[in-house]
């Protein structure tokens, strides 16, 4: 029995800005699709395979979710949507987290910056930003390792970035 949980925080993949639509409803673009699913790769060859996924429902987020779950033949009822991950506060994401059965182990959640970022920051202060000075580029994943209560890094913490996989 380990004494940690595991959160991966999944960007959504990079939107399609030349479409006429909310930004709820925003897809992604042809680079975000390849990248999201680079990274489901990456995911499956490293084994870090989620108990259970949480993503924003808006479409962006929902999509790299699917192209998540797909990848990793996760089950059908292995992915949520919640609603407080779109545009969320610190404060947000720290009650999906709060609310998380203790039957998971690892998590992964799938949404959007700042959120995200800021709950990276106040978790794990010492990951470094990217060579272009982001923390989290679109479809980029942080792993942390918390308390068994989602609360606290307990942990190694880490951030892999589209950029950064190996080429195939």
């Amino acid at each position: 029995m380990t004494l940690y949980k595991e959160l991966l925080l999944l960007r959504h993949g990079k939107s399609d800005w030349n479409t006429d639509t909310t930004d709820f409803n925003r897809p992604l673009n042809k680079r975000g699709e390849r990248n999201a699913q680079q990274m489901a790769e990456w995911m499956e060859e490293q084994q870090l395979i989620p108990d259970l996924v949480i993503s924003s429902p808006a479409v962006r987020a929902l999509t790299t979710a699917e192209i998540v779950c797909k990848t990793l033949d996760l089950a059908f009822d292995s992915l949520q949507l919640d609603k407080c991950i779109y545009e969320a506060s610190l404060p947000n994401l720290k009650q999906v987290l709060s609310q998380t059965s203790n039957s998971v182990h690892r998590l992964l959640l799938v949404g959007h910056n700042p959120g995200f970022e800021y709950l990276v920051r106040n978790l794990s202060p010492d990951i470094p930003m990217a060579k272009n000075g982001n923390l989290m580029p679109t479809a980029s994943l942080a792993y942390l390792q918390l308390d068994m209560q989602w609360s606290t890094l307990y942990g190694q913490s880490w951030i892999q970035r589209p950029k950064d996989l190996p080429s195939k």
